[in-house]
């Protein structure tokens, strides 16, 4: 797996085909999807093109996706991957992740009270894993993973199921290190896969507080920038993959994707990494609340296991 993606939370239909195109053409080889986020047959489109002119081959990209929340019961599973399979244009993926430890109802995206949800009594998450690995099985995808999964969470899967996840895909940035987890996953040979590397400034307003603080304007980041002549994105990037991660920043922008992909050149040094080590404050921007609903049966505590 590449150790630069690019992320395609938040690029609306009309402008990922393109963001897509660039990307491949600038030289990363690692696009993170999913279903939910409602742009995986644009995505398709520009996957399409790029194979059939040439830019690049299949076995050179690596392609993941995600299992939304509606589709965890085992007989949802498959037709779910086969779905994105059909709108990405694609055999296989390289990787399909459990998006989230959360299950709603199926054909219910987003719930909008309790009733939308299922607890994970009623479909537990070994259930969905089991069917993930027959997919994987099956040739539809050739590694399997999770998202959003704290250690209990990811124990009990293991413990479950003896299949071990081969990525987990969480919040990571220096206000949010989760050393616990990382080095967690790091042992178990999971590789922890970082989204909202540079602190997300651009998700939707619902999931921004006023006195949220900055990543990219916080002054030892800039400080850092200025000294090794890189933007406060690069040293976000370079600190997340020297520390063993795989980061996925969004851009639709070809400087700012040039940029973002340069990161993996840069070299931090000991004192850097001590420097941004320092700003932890286990400050989540992509908190959970939102699976908060009255009468429902996951809250923030029992989400994150904290």
């Amino acid at each position: 797996m590449p150790v630069i993606g690019l992320g395609t939370w938040k690029m609306a239909p009309e402008i990922v085909a393109g963001a897509v195109t660039s990307a491949l053409a600038t030289g990363y080889r690692h696009i993170d999807c999913a279903s939910v986020y409602g742009n995986e047959p644009e995505i398709g489109q520009a996957f399409e093109m790029a194979l059939t002119s040439g830019t690049v081959r299949r076995e050179d990209l690596w392609i993941t996706s995600k299992l939304w929340n509606d589709c965890h019961r085992p007989e949802h599973v498959r037709g779910a991957l086969e779905k994105t399979l059909a709108d990405l244009r694609l055999d296989y993926l390289d990787l399909y992740l459990m998006h989230w430890p959360v299950v709603h109802e199926f054909g219910v995206l987003r719930p909008e009270n309790g009733n939308g949800f299922l607890t994970l009594e009623q479909v537990p998450l070994a259930e969905t894993w089991m069917e993930l690995d027959d997919c994987r099985n099956a040739g539809l995808c050739r590694n399997i993973g999770v998202a959003n999964f704290s250690i209990t969470k990811l124990n009990n899967l293991i413990d479950d199921t003896s299949i071990t996840p081969a990525v987990n895909q969480v919040e990571l940035h220096p206000f949010l290190q989760q050393k616990g987890l990382v080095s967690y996953c790091i042992e178990l040979g999971i590789v922890p896969t970082a989204y909202s590397p540079l602190g997300s400034p651009d998700r939707p307003d619902p999931m921004k507080r006023p006195d949220e603080p900055s990543l990219l304007a916080n002054e030892t980041v800039v400080r850092l920038a200025r000294e090794l002549s890189a933007t406060p994105g690069q040293i976000l990037l370079a600190w997340a993959i020297q520390r063993g991660t795989s980061p996925i920043p969004k851009s639709a922008t070809p400087s700012h994707q040039a940029e973002n992909l340069a990161a993996a050149e840069l070299q931090l040094s000991a004192e850097h990494m001590q420097a941004l080590a320092a700003l932890d404050q286990h400050y989540r921007y992509v908190d959970g609340t939102f699976w908060e609903q009255p009468g429902g049966p996951y809250t923030v505590k029992n989400l994150w296991d904290e």
